[in-house]
């Protein structure tokens, strides 16, 4: 009578722990998500990144911008439009160096699983310029290769095929500046 109580108890507990790990595993994949990557705008070599979680859910993903030019001191802040959620924020500083306010704890390139392949991929839908404080032209791809070998790049473009990756160049020097300083920051959304 024990042995079958405990293989009913058993089977029970078994089915239960199933079903839950099924439900932590649809919450972490369908979880709002954006990838913001930290790229060297010189040497075009990936730097930092960081995944940003987000409670509320949307298909579409708009940046819309707050600037505030640099006379002596000005700030850009990037805001998740459908969600009214900070991305990014930083100062910029005419003949000084401002930084980045938010986020904050970046983790370092080399936390970043790379895949094995050598295949390149693009996003399907392209790169879009959220901003672009000389209103130059660049050449994204060079950009990109840095990032696209990331296994959670790649994980966020399958599951979301159809958006663009967006990108800014993040100038914190201005004035007589120096590029040195400068950061291309990208975002993926999945």
């Amino acid at each position: 009578m024990k042995t079958g109580l405990f293989r009913i108890f058993a089977t029970a507990l078994f089915i239960v722990s199933c079903s839950k790990d099924d439900i932590n595993d649809d919450i972490k994949n369908d979880h709002n998500g954006v990838l913001l990557l930290q790229v060297d705008y010189l040497e075009n070599s990936f730097e930092a990144g960081k995944e940003l979680t987000f409670l509320d859910s949307t298909l579409t993903f708009t940046i819309e911008k707050e600037y505030d030019p640099p006379g002596d001191f000005g700030n850009i802040k990037l805001i998740y439009k459908e969600l009214q959620e900070t991305l990014f924020d930083g100062t910029i500083i005419w003949l000084g160096l401002g930084e980045m306010n938010f986020p904050s704890n970046l983790k370092p390139a080399t936390q970043f699983d790379v895949v094995l392949t050598q295949d390149f991929v693009m996003p399907s839908a392209g790169f879009e310029d959220v901003f672009n404080p000389g209103n130059q032209t660049y050449d994204y791809e060079e950009v990109w290769q840095s990032v696209q070998n990331l296994v959670k790049v790649r994980a966020y473009l399958k599951s979301n095929p159809n958006s663009s990756v967006k990108l800014f160049l993040y100038t914190p020097s201005v004035g007589i500046g120096n590029p040195a300083d400068w950061d291309w920051i990208i975002f993926v959304k999945n």
